[in-house]
């Protein structure tokens, strides 16, 4: 598997895996929040941390727009959430300024033109294209135009859609995520080893962005060759919103990365050897040498 720079990070064959602390709206608009997440990501020892980017207007679809539920802020348009809860100019300039002050790298999925636009002046390590997003030529074209490295997430797709979206793609800045877009998933639908057909098929890191609840799958993602793992992180998965109970609240993150890393230690090179500390239980134990 061949590396990609992402930031300051290779990622890829012989790196240690890249822990990326989904966001996404779990910050339910609110800055104190996502400064709080910021804060988990980093005590957890994540690499980056991730938000999700809309231009409301462009991206709800004129037959959700009307329909009203019930809200923290009330009861009120699906649109009208949509803006209560989108960061803008203030509060990504914000994000951006913490972020740095904090020592983490950030970026976003964006899922339309204009919102590319807007991340792009914070300069970002990568963009990301949301399994939502895989069929939107248009938008992987504008992402890949940046030169940066895209992050490809494939759930409810595909494997021909796929090979396109891939298509549309600089190779050398690519890196691709199995997913399964469900919340929280079962088990049963999580599909591990479709990290290892991936691995077959592309010359490119790929790692795995995980929706279910705890992390022995996450783990497992490592052992089977992810990359790179996506989780969503949350203060608290009882809080209002439908991405809350398939995310991690901050004392589970902080076990995923230090036991992911163990996992690395224990893989090892795959190069048989005799340990030092094994050396006297043979000494003990062995009666033919």
């Amino acid at each position: 598997m061949k590396t990609v720079q992402v930031g300051d990070r290779l990622v890829g064959g012989g790196q240690p895996t890249y822990i990326i602390a989904e966001v996404g709206v779990n910050h339910n608009g609110s800055l104190g929040i996502a400064k709080k997440l910021i804060d988990a990501a980093v005590a957890a020892g994540c690499d980056a941390i991730k938000f999700q980017k809309r231009t409301p207007d462009i991206c709800v679809p004129p037959e959700q727009r009307d329909i009203r539920r019930e809200t923290p802020w009330g009861n009120v348009t699906y649109l009208e959430y949509r803006h209560h809860i989108e960061f803008g100019q203030n509060e990504y300039e914000a994000v951006n300024d913490y972020c740095r002050e904090r020592g983490i790298k950030w970026f976003a999925s964006c899922w339309d033109d204009p919102s590319v636009d807007f991340l792009e002046q914070f300069n970002p390590v990568c963009h990301k294209v949301c399994s939502a997003s895989l069929t939107d030529d248009d938008l992987i074209k504008r992402m890949n135009a940046t030169g940066r490295p895209v992050i490809l997430s494939t759930g409810m797709s595909t494997m021909e859609e796929i090979y396109h979206a891939v298509s549309l793609l600089d190779q050398e800045r690519l890196l691709v995520a199995h997913c399964t877009s469900s919340y929280a998933c079962k088990p049963e639908e999580l599909n591990l080893r479709m990290i290892e057909t991936l691995i077959n098929r592309y010359d490119c890191p790929i790692g795995y962005s995980g929706h279910e609840l705890g992390f022995v799958a996450s783990i497992a993602s490592v052992a089977l060759g992810a990359a790179f793992l996506e989780r969503h992180i949350t203060i608290d998965r009882t809080m209002w919103g439908s991405d809350q109970i398939a995310s991690l609240e901050p004392q589970d993150l902080q076990k995923l990365v230090k036991d992911i890393r163990d996992v690395e230690k224990a893989l090892g090179d795959g190069l048989k050897r005799v340990y030092e500390s094994e050396v006297p239980a043979l000494k003990k134990l062995r009666k033919c040498r």
